[in-house]
């Protein structure tokens, strides 16, 4: 073989050895990128690698394994909503901003609103509704202090609680909104007041210290008669529609005694 077929021969060598090098080192490189990218951009970190700050959507909706919506997010007129669904594809739970201040509701398998936490200008507020989503109970907290209110199936008020800066109180209503029966606490002792079906008509029962008292007010709710008990004993004292004091009965340590007035107030006789 000359000299010049060897070097030839040689030059071909070179080449494939050069060709296959060149494929080593691709392959090299090849398995370094996709190592680095299979570290780099897993499931966990490829949404903060993709450099995707936001997405904007009109609505937004979750399907479970079944393709049924269970959650939604939009935004209305009022403000944005969340909602949150069962299996049956119900509303059973909702996440609101209205412009009044946020609102969170909780509805029953029917789809139908249950109970709702609201924050308001005036304070929070929590309601709860009936079946056919009429609202029966509401608790709120108010500048004046927390108070509660329950009505009948006709959404007329037949109950408040409520406890005020002079001390707590209790009203109750009749089927028709009219106050009859009052329970207060002041600093001097408990009040308590029945009212007639008008409304004007009163008794009252207080016990301020430790003198209860019983009073009868008139349809003016003028306070006509009043039967007290202080240390002394038991005393009763009427008066007229002008409020004047006419008869005036009382038993002491001493005796019973009994006084009679005219018109203006003024003793006209007495025993003993």
């Amino acid at each position: 073989m000359s000299t010049d077929e060897r070097m030839e021969k040689m030059e071909g060598q070179l080449a494939r050895v050069r060709w296959v090098n060149r494929c080593l080192i691709g392959c090299i490189v090849l398995s370094l990128g996709v190592s680095f990218i299979s570290k780099t951009f897993t499931p966990e970190t490829a949404w903060a690698k993709s450099g995707v700050k936001e997405i904007r959507a009109n609505r937004l909706v979750l399907e479970d394994e079944n393709g049924k919506p269970r959650a939604g997010l939009t935004v209305t007129l009022l403000g944005p909503e969340l909602y949150m669904y069962d299996e049956n594809g119900k509303a059973r739970a909702g996440l609101m901003v209205f412009p009044d201040g946020p609102s969170l509701r909780l509805c029953d398998e029917n789809g139908k609103a249950r109970a709702t936490l609201s924050v308001e200008k005036d304070g929070p507020a929590l309601g709860l509704l009936d079946e056919n989503g009429k609202g029966r109970a509401a608790l709120a907290v108010t500048k004046d202090g927390p108070a509660m209110m329950m009505v009948d199936e006709n959404s007329k008020p037949r109950a408040e609680l409520s406890v005020r800066k002079d001390g707590p109180l209790l009203v109750l209503f009749d089927e028709n909104s009219k106050n009859r029966a009052c329970l207060r606490t002041f600093k001097d002792g408990p009040l308590l007041g029945l009212y007639a079906k008008n409304g004007k008509g009163c008794v009252g029962m207080s016990m301020p210290k430790d003198t209860p008292a019983l009073m009868l007010w008139d349809e003016e709710l003028r306070n006509r008669a009043s039967l007290l008990l202080d240390k002394d004993g038991p005393s009763l004292l009427l008066c007229d529609e002008n409020k004047n004091p006419r008869l005036f009965l009382s038993l002491v340590k001493e005796g019973p005694g009994l006084r009679l007035f005219d018109d203006n107030g003024k003793m006209i006789w007495s025993a003993p």
